[in-house]
């Protein structure tokens, strides 16, 4: 194959969804037969409608954008573009060939296209350093278009955006603006490839705001349209980077300066800008009058490529409303079984009013059709090879596995022991990472692949130092690589180490690849054994519920669009507002004296608790679905709504009965970090990009807690393995006190090893250590539960004065009566010694070391999920600043390693130097 110096430069630092921010490439076989892609035209060219793999962060598997060329195919639509941002030679280093390894890659990814009837556009990114007016510059990209196009690709994109408008000066010298330097070495290279019919340009000023002054009167636009060949068509994202809405008029004015009609690079499900959010909700925005007066659409969809069903599909739907001027309506019917059916009808007959007429499309319909269609795919376990491919790069040499094994090898999976750690334990760190066990472990797991921000996508690809020269079989192929790669580190794109230096023979591993799609998580031993029934006093096997289409559709709603939240979560957060805007209403001080508007309060919030259970519900669901490549795309997300929307409903459950209006509410009012509006407003209309408002829901559900700039409290990583487990936070009851009893005398006792306690005394510790705010500070108290019951708590009180000013009036002297004094004269065992606390001549000792907290948190060792422990903290802090605490502190034993590691871990608390206070006493603490 013959190799010709051309770079494609990787992605640069910035996360914008830009038109570069999803910039495309199109790879076709030499072999190709043009004529076998599916080309439809309006009159002159096709309408190019598809996807752009052109944003910032891991691109797609191979096995991925095949996946994706199926689809596109049986949904109608007819273009791939290969930009994606940190394929290195595609944008930072475009001037390397690729290797004989990387073309074959993808020579197989422009064969599959051709395939499915999909057209493959290769674009390429030189603007972050090319010099125009070199024509070495421009040789080596001829030179690397040239090496694609013996590839089999026959449509080409030059994308210049995402860069610095200044030249160098020695363009200078030569051009007289930016945009004659980017129109020559466009129109060069356009006709040095033979004026291919698709051949895209993405300008500098790509949106609406990047121009200047405006769209209308900008220099750039004005030169591009009038310099650059008729035949090369621009990219446009709309009137920004992401457009709420892209207007017939928006698109009259730039179609008028370009002198031709835009292809549209939709950013607006993109979401490589903000890592909390996904964008499931329908095409929108778009009216279907845009159809005949644009060359084409293609979307640049979010970044975990399972997530796009919704996107891509809604998509589809809404230009086949409209293809081609043909009118199509689209009407939803629902069966009594809530199936949905789409009827489309074409009428070739009608006036010219009848096609303008924009009743072709509905966002909402297009979405039940598309969220019906993708719940089929939910109950299919893994469908297809999910492995990432390694990043090109210099001298990179490698070798497709998947391209060297038969065609019925699916998946790869790999096999090792994974447990986790519990928080709440004398040797175990709060976020301590699950361990690997070797292979001497009798019981072995299958290790999930997880959707993680730092590994790369796609289909395994092993490096190897050695080149495989003539090698007739699959076995002795396997064998060099996995001997290879045993004695070398593995690249950024390449996949765990661990899973490689396993002691198994190539057959091995292929016949557990075999095995793999069967059930997630589940070994061959397990697999083999006989079905379990259990006896008359054994529980029965766990039957995971099924996904509903209501769940899915809950879930698209609180992950709607960058401009907009779905009516659920609209709803959600209207209620919240609401609760936390009359909480004066079931005030401590005002609860008795107006009963109606107390029971309008408490019925609108057992709907809104009602609402937060069916998150709940819809994560358990989800997270048992049997496809587990769907679950590993989507954990991270519904993870975190999960957590935020637990907050929530636990801080809407304290403010009943526990909220004092005095101060709360003055504050709540007051303070402009309680009232967004104005930013809401901005948020809603689309005046500025989404990324200026971080988070999306799960971001508006934290700005309107008190604790909203605790964004170490709300920062909860998802589990390495996805888990369906969930855990209750509540406020605390006088019936759970024997339960926090327990928890604390088995947690201190485990962390006191070798010291005995007696029997006779079971709420000694108890009594030490939380017995004084459970009795004199019950309301600032939260309890942790799972199907079990308490397994954990968090305690405080929201003024230490007085607490500690009532510990001495009430709580100690009860202690005194409760506990008899030992003999002073004897060496005290540790259980004597605090049986001797309350009766110290100093009993200021006793609440200065005890009593004097603001706050206690346990959790138990069983408790695995280190998220749930933020979430307590977040919900006893949000209680105290609520009733106006500006700060809260607790007191740790220095002698308590556990605890001292449990509030290191936690990360919300630092050491506080203070003098005054014992040496063998830790004070740790943090403003509000």
């Amino acid at each position: 194959m013959v190799q010709k110096d051309k770079i494609v430069e990787g992605s640069q630092t910035e996360s914008d969804p830009s038109p570069g921010g999803t910039e495309t490439g199109v790879e076709v076989q030499g072999s190709v037969d043009e004529h076998n892609i599916v080309v439809e035209r309006t009159g002159r060219r096709k309408f190019v409608s598809g996807v752009v793999e052109g944003f910032y962060g891991r691109p797609w598997t191979m096995e991925q954008r095949k996946e994706l060329f199926r689809r596109q195919q049986k949904w109608g639509l007819n273009t791939y573009l290969y930009a994606p941002k940190d394929d290195y030679k595609h944008r930072m280093f475009w001037r390397e060939m690729y290797s004989v390894e990387e073309a074959e890659q993808l020579m197989t990814l422009i064969s599959a296209a051709k395939e499915h009837g999909i057209e493959f556009i290769y674009a390429i990114s030189p603007g972050l350093d090319i010099t125009f007016s070199n024509q070495k510059e421009v040789s080596t990209l001829k030179r690397k278009l040239d090496q694609v196009s013996h590839f089999g690709c026959k449509s080409f994109a030059l994308l210049f955006d995402d860069i610095d408008h200044n030249m160098c000066p020695a363009d200078k010298e030569v051009f007289s603006s930016f945009a004659h330097a980017q129109v020559s070495i466009t129109n060069e290279i356009f006709q040095y490839l033979g004026e291919p019919e698709t051949f895209l340009f993405c300008p500098t000023e790509y949106c609406g705001t990047f121009c200047y002054p405006n769209v209308a009167q900008s220099p750039y636009l004005r030169t591009v349209g009038e310099k650059l060949l008729p035949g090369i068509d621009i990219l446009w994202t709309g009137p920004k980077v992401v457009s709420k809405d892209i207007t017939v008029e928006s698109i009259e004015e730039v179609t008028k300066i370009l002198r031709r009609p835009p292809v549209i690079w939709d950013n607006i499900h993109a979401n490589d800008y903000d890592q909390k959010r996904l964008f499931l909700g329908p095409y929108k925005g778009r009216s279907t009058e845009l159809i005949p007066r644009l060359k084409g659409v293609l979307t640049n969809p979010n970044c975990e490529f399972e997530s796009n069903f919704v996107a891509i599909h809604t998509l589809a739907t809404w230009y086949k409303s409209n293809m081609n001027g043909v009118r199509k309506d689209v009407v939803m019917t629902d069966s009594e079984d809530s199936t949905v059916s789409i009827q489309i009808k074409l009428e070739n007959e009608g006036s010219d009013e009848e096609l303008e007429t924009d009743i072709l499309y509905s966002p909402q319909i297009a979405l039940k059709l598309a969220l019906s269609e993708w719940l089929n795919d939910f109950g299919v376990p893994h469908q297809y090879n999910s492995r990432q491919v390694a990043h090109s790069g210099v001298n990179s040499s490698s070798v497709d596995v998947s391209s060297l094994t038969t065609p019925t090898l699916g998946s790869s999976t790999t096999v090792t022991t994974v447990f986790q750690q519990p928080i709440m334990s004398p040797t175990a760190p709060l976020n301590e990472e699950p361990h690997t066990l070797h292979k001497e472990e009798d019981e072995e797991e299958v290790e999930v692949e997880k959707k993680d921000s730092d590994e790369e996508p796609m289909e395994m690809v092993l490096e190897k130092q050695d080149e495989v020269e003539d090698v007739k079989n699959v076995n002795q192929i396997l064998r060099k690589i996995v001997k290879a790669t045993m004695a070398e580190d593995l690249k950024p794109m390449d996949t765990d180490k661990e899973s490689l230096t396993e002691s198994k023979s190539p057959e091995m591993a292929i016949q557990e690849d075999l095995a793999s799609d069967v059930a997630p998580m589940q070994t061959d031993d397990q697999l083999n054994k006989e079905v379990f029934v259990p006896g008359p006093n054994e529980k029965p096997l766990f039957e995971a519920e099924s996904l509903t289409l209501d769940d899915l559709t809950l879930l698209a709603e609180l992950f709607y669009l960058p401009y907009e939240h779905g009516p659920k979560a609209v709803q959600m957060l209207k209620e919240f507002n609401w609760l936390r805007a009359n909480s004066s209403t079931v005030s401590v001080n005002s609860k008795c004296t107006e009963p109606e508007k107390v029971a309008e309060w408490q019925s609108r919030a057992k709907n809104f608790e009602e609402m937060c259970c069916s998150v709940m519900q819809m994560f358990t669901r989800l997270s048992n679905s049997a496809n587990r490549t769907i679950l590993y795309d989507l954990y991270p997300y519904i993870w975190d709504i999960k957590s935020i929307i637990s907050m929530i409903k636990s801080f809407v459950q304290w403010l009943d009965g526990r909220i004092l209006s005095t101060s709360f509410y003055c504050y709540w009012i007051n303070s402009g970090r309680w009232c967004r509006s104005q930013s809401s407003a901005q948020f809603l209309s689309g005046d500025q990009e989404p990324w200026a408002f971080r988070g999306g829901l799960a971001g508006e559900f934290q700005r309107l807690l008190p604790i909203d700039g605790a964004n170490d409290l709300f920062f909860q990583p998802p589990p390495t393995v996805p888990t369906s487990k969930i855990y209750s936070i509540r406020p605390y009851l006088t019936e759970d006190e024997a339960a926090v009893y327990k928890i604390c005398r088995e947690m201190y006792t485990e962390g006191c090893e070798g010291i005995p306690f007696s029997d006779q005394e079971p709420d000694l510790i108890g009594d030490r250590l939380v017995g004084g705010f459970l009795t004199l500070s019950p309301d600032y108290g939260f309890v942790l539960e799972d199907e079990e019951g308490i397994c954990g708590y968090a305690l405080g009180t929201v003024d230490v004065k007085p607490f500690v000013k009532k510990c001495k009036l009430s709580w100690i002297p009860f202690m005194q009566e409760k506990y008899n004094k030992p003999d002073s004269e004897k060496d005290l065992s540790e259980a004597e010694a605090r049986c001797a606390s309350p009766h110290s001549h100093l009993p200021h000792s006793f609440t200065h070391l005890e009593c004097k907290q603001s706050d206690q948190v346990d959790i138990h060792t069983k408790v695995t999920d280190p998220s749930v422990a933020k979430s307590m903290m977040g919900c006893l802090l949000s209680s105290l600043k609520a009733n106006g605490s500006h700060g809260a502190f607790c007191e740790v034993r220095q002698m308590d390693k556990r605890m001292l590691d449990f509030y290191g871990k936690l990360g919300c608390f630092e050491v506080a130097k203070m003098e005054g206070f014992p040496k063998d006493i830790i004070m740790m603490g943090r403003s509000l």
